[in-house]
């Protein structure tokens, strides 16, 4: 029987997770509630939506959910749009549906750490690229691009802006992506999920949707959206993909739950969703300098790039323990 490696990462997390009194690893910003997500839309106030009827939603998502999340993505429709259970699902089907014997993924690293077991289940293994700390900033390292994306390469992974760096890749180092995988036939699976959390600026990160024919962007609620516990998800891509996507979206969960996809419709019209942000990015803006200032009381420890867009940060220390012993030690 095929066997997935072990997702260290998640199994470490959900070991303690709710059982601290303080959860340094937080990953998104303080969550939504119901009745804040509803102010302002068409849903009514939390007691006429509490008389919503819990059937089964379209398994691909409503069409209003689907038409609201494609006007984020110029050019697209709800056909090259389909909802599933989290960002994470969004991932793992694009990759269920992508890879097969034989092909490689090449994966961006620092990265959320989905990818490199899902690479090695479904293909043949996986190939690793950096973004490398240069100069206060992270980058992407072009060389060892090219010779992760080798002839057996199908799919080029990578997360914009970058979880946990914070990066946001410029416009030439999206170009230097797309190049490398149109020479190479393979295609683009970019997570999107922090796009909405810029640091500065009121505009979103450039997405790399319309870049290329072979480009899916996967995304979702939980991160720039503030409302991780809808465990909504989407992969956005060329029609035949979604097509392919959704026949193995079968085999997993089916549907997305019927609140969550009228919930996520809500959040996705877009006045609703530029309120949403402008929470967001007022929360990210008030919170960094305060870690920032404590940061700085110990530049003798710490090294740090301040991250372009996101929640958190990937704060590097020069200290004689390893990351895990760390992290039990403040734990315990």
């Amino acid at each position: 029987m095929a066997r997935i490696d072990r997702f260290e990462m998640e199994r470490m997390q959900s070991l303690y997770w709710h059982l601290v009194d303080y959860d340094l690893s937080e990953s998104g910003v303080s969550p939504m509630s119901i009745a804040e997500l509803l102010e302002g839309t068409d849903l009514g106030d939390a007691a006429t939506f509490a008389q919503t009827k819990l059937g089964y939603p379209l398994s691909e998502g409503s069409e209003l959910t689907r038409e609201r999340i494609a006007q984020w993505y110029p050019g697209a429709t709800h056909a090259n749009v389909t909802v599933v259970n989290g960002g994470s699902e969004a991932n793992f089907l694009s990759l269920f549906t992508l890879l097969g014997r034989g092909d490689r993924l090449a994966f961006e690293v620092p990265n959320y750490l989905q990818g490199p077991g899902l690479g090695r289940f479904f293909g043949d293994g996986t190939d690793t690229f950096r973004l490398k700390l240069r100069g206060g900033r992270w980058g992407l390292d072009v060389d060892e691009l090219e010779r992760a994306v080798g002839k057996r390469t199908k799919v080029i992974m990578v997360c914009n802006p970058n979880n946990p760096t914070g990066a946001v890749m410029s416009g030439e180092e999206m170009d230097a992506v797309v190049r490398v995988a149109e020479r190479r036939g393979a295609w683009i699976v970019a997570d999107e999920i922090y796009r909405g959390t810029e640091v500065e600026g009121d505009e979103p990160s450039p997405s790399f949707w319309g870049r290329s024919e072979r480009v899916v962007v996967t995304s979702g609620l939980s991160k720039a959206f503030g409302l991780p516990g809808l465990r909504i998800g989407w992969a956005v891509g060329p029609e035949a993909f979604i097509h392919d996507l959704w026949e193995r979206h079968d085999y997993t969960t089916l549907t997305p739950g019927m609140a969550s996809d009228i919930l996520c419709g809500a959040a996705m019209e877009p006045s609703k969703r530029a309120a949403i942000f402008d929470r967001t990015r007022g929360i990210v803006r008030s919170q960094l300098p305060r870690m920032e200032e404590w940061i700085h009381t110990h530049d003798d420890i710490f090294h740090y790039a301040r991250p372009t867009a996101g929640a958190i940060a990937y704060v590097k220390y020069r200290l004689p323990v390893s990351s895990t012993k760390l992290v039990d030690r403040i734990r315990e």
